[in-house]
């Protein structure tokens, strides 16, 4: 039925964007988990709009990782694998609850190199209970001798109903303190440096010429995209954003009129003036200041001075307007400063 209801809201929604698409990614969740047979079904549905060379990315968790799944995304034309490894330290992974070891993020890895499979990301995430300095210097410097292509690392967030929100409030869990989440994000970006990945956006390392085209893609705002199923979200590349229902129940049973209005929304100019600050400014990049809106980037820039003056931003380029990887811990405080409003 899932998978019926993703193909009749295809359908009904993919000549409102253009096609064949040179990215897809079916995520969102983890669609390993699902029965092969509607996982294939997917994979062929999607096929249908993918362009020539496309990369073409599923994601797994790596105990779901088998020979047969590795054969079946390969057969079905994915190059490009997400796995959430998030930890090489046993009790680290246990106690976010996750369902593989180690050894297992480790087979999976070689299991699907084995199928042919030549692009891989792995997640990793840094503040987990019992998590230390040396602790999370041995999880990455252990992937990296795995060399994956991608490399995407996240501080833990601690969400509202998880057991994990519920231990810090009852004293069973303290949070990474600011000072150790910033030990960690070093740690991390001095090892991959040293193992010759780019630190293309504030989360993201790759090997070069491997960035994430899909990731890519969301950073520049004048790139639409199409998103199909629950908590799906959508953007035509100018103002309309549409957000889908989170009810597996509800989408189901109406796909073709998934859209959630409470999350679905046009952005003013000045919207999209800060979003695209807040995106561009998030990569290597930077964002070019003479391709924003003139008036509004010149109020702008006048709050920029400050930080360009401490040097936790800088003009390259005679117009693109870069927060230096140094300064990336702190690119929300720079953000906020300059938002126009």
């Amino acid at each position: 039925m899932f998978a019926d209801a993703l193909h009749r809201e295809l359908l009904s929604r993919v000549d409102g964007f253009p096609h064949p698409f040179d990215t897809v990614y079916i995520g969102g969740g983890t669609p390993s988990v699902l029965p092969a047979g509607a996982l294939k079904r997917i994979i062929e549905m999607a096929n249908v709009y993918v362009a020539e060379g496309a990369e073409f990315t599923v994601e797994v968790n790596p105990d779901d990782v088998t020979p047969e799944l590795a054969a079946l995304l390969v057969d079905g034309g994915v190059n490009r694998v997400s796995m959430g490894v998030q930890s090489l330290v046993d009790s680290e992974l246990s106690a976010i609850s996750r369902r593989h070891d180690a050894r297992g993020a480790v087979r999976a890895i070689a299991t699907l190199r084995d199928a042919g499979i030549n692009n891989i990301s792995c997640d990793l995430i840094y503040g987990l209970p019992g998590q230390t300095a040396d602790s999370f210097r041995y999880s990455v410097g252990k992937l990296i001798e795995l060399k994956p292509e991608h490399i995407s690392a996240y501080l833990l967030s601690y969400e509202p109903g998880t057991r994990l929100t519920r231990d810090v409030r009852e004293g069973k869990i303290i949070p990474a303190s600011d000072a150790e989440a910033e030990n960690y994000y070093h740690i991390l970006c001095g090892l991959a440096a040293e193992a010759g990945y780019i630190h293309y956006e504030i989360s993201n390392f790759a090997l070069p010429g491997l960035h994430s085209l899909h990731n890519s893609s969301y950073w520049n705002p004048a790139n639409p995209y199409l998103g199909i199923g629950p908590s799906a979200h959508s953007f035509d590349g100018r103002s309309h954003r549409q957000a889908n229902v989170a009810s597996i129940r509800s989408y189901i049973a109406a796909p073709d009129e998934a859209a959630d209005p409470e999350l679905t929304e046009n952005l003013t100019d000045l919207q999209r003036f800060n979003e695209k600050l807040m995106l561009g400014l998030r990569t290597l990049r930077g964002v070019d200041v003479s391709a924003l809106d003139s008036k509004l980037a010149g109020r702008m820039m006048k709050q920029a001075q400050r930080w360009i003056d401490s040097g936790n931003l800088c003009v390259a380029d005679g117009t693109r307007l870069v927060i230096p990887e140094s300064s990336w811990l702190i690119a929300d405080s720079i953000l906020s400063d300059l938002f126009v409003d």
